[in-house]
């Protein structure tokens, strides 16, 4: 399968979609509970659904209905996933405070860290030796898996949760979103085998909430999706960092507002080109948007409650 794409939601519900016809080519059934997040792992055999208290794994080239495995060990939603660069392992973040690590092989539990609030998501850094995670206080903290401790810990505003990271994929940046409606951005730069954080810009990007955040393969762009019933797309530019002087940053511009959802838009996924974004929105749409004329160029339909997760990957060969 060349272009894997696939939403879930509140229906119980992962369909797999033809991505330029618009047919759901398949349906697993999910029925211990809703789903929070989707993930495909980079050599595309395997999805990953995080649902309320552990996450199921699928074979995407199988028709079995059933996990392969199901990892448990969690005690509340889990509100992230994400696949070491060659599956090795897997990390996960959970209202239940913690961020886990997993051997994708057999489902154990490597390491926890405690946040001591619900985590609303969780990253993994591409040099795979980091990881940065988000939670309801306020606070994102950076986690150093070779020394295994919080390195970075950094509360943009405080007791506002932060909803959503995301972290360039050449390692040059970290971007949250939060409840406010308002972006963060940091340059990460590597010093003395460590990763420093830099304050770059901040801006108002939505009036509501911020349900995600995501950066471009590419880091030209990034998008906001909010409860304000839209997406937006920003470029992303070169900033200098920011100066003592406290004056208000310059923020992105903004490129583009996707207009068309109906409700809530909960979640957003690029192409590999950075072309395209597919959005999911409690409306029980999945939208395909060509991101060069702002126009909605597929639409997918077949959720029967609201859709809040996504999972795109169009890459020509496994990464």
């Amino acid at each position: 399968m060349s272009v894997i794409l696939c939403t879930a939601g509140y229906d119980h519900t992962i369909r797999f979609w033809e991505a330029l016809t618009g047919i759901c080519s398949r349906t697993i059934q999910h029925p211990d509970s809703q789903v929070n997040r989707l993930c495909i792992s980079p050599d595309k055999r395997y999805l990953a659904a995080a649902g309320h208290l552990n996450v199921k794994l699928f074979d995407i080239r199988s028709s079995n209905p059933s996990p392969l495995l199901t990892f448990e060990g969690h005690t509340g939603n889990v509100t992230g996933v994400a696949f070491h660069c060659e599956g090795q392992w897997m990390v996960t973040s959970s209202e239940d405070g913690t961020v886990k690590i997993w051997d994708t092989r057999t489902g154990a539990i490597q390491r926890s860290y405690n946040h001591g609030s619900p985590v609303n998501d969780v990253v993994i850094h591409p040099n795979q030796a980091e990881i940065i995670s988000c939670d309801r206080s306020g606070s994102i903290r950076l986690w150093d898996l070779t020394e295994n401790i919080c390195a970075h810990q950094l509360i943009p505003e405080e007791d506002v949760s932060v909803s959503g990271v995301t972290v360039a994929a050449d390692g040059s940046l970290l971007c949250a979103a939060n409840h406010t409606g308002n972006v963060y951005v940091w340059q990460l730069i590597q010093a003395f085998d460590r990763t420093q954080l830099v304050p770059i810009t901040h801006f108002s990007a939505h009036r509501h909430y911020i349900t995600r955040i995501l950066l471009s393969p590419d880091v030209k762009k990034l998008a906001t999706c909010s409860a304000d019933h839209t997406a937006k797309i920003w470029e992303v530019i070169d900033m200098e960092p920011a100066g003592p002087d406290n004056s208000e940053p310059r923020p992105f511009p903004l490129e583009a507002t996707l207009t068309g959802h109906q409700r809530w838009v909960w979640d957003c996924a690029f192409s590999a080109d950075s072309a395209y974004l597919v959005t999911v929105c409690s409306d029980h749409y999945a939208r395909l948007w060509e991101l060069s004329s702002q126009q909605i160029i597929r639409q997918y339909s077949g959720h029967h409650r609201g859709a809040v997760c996504v999972a795109l990957n169009d890459y020509s060969e496994a990464r």
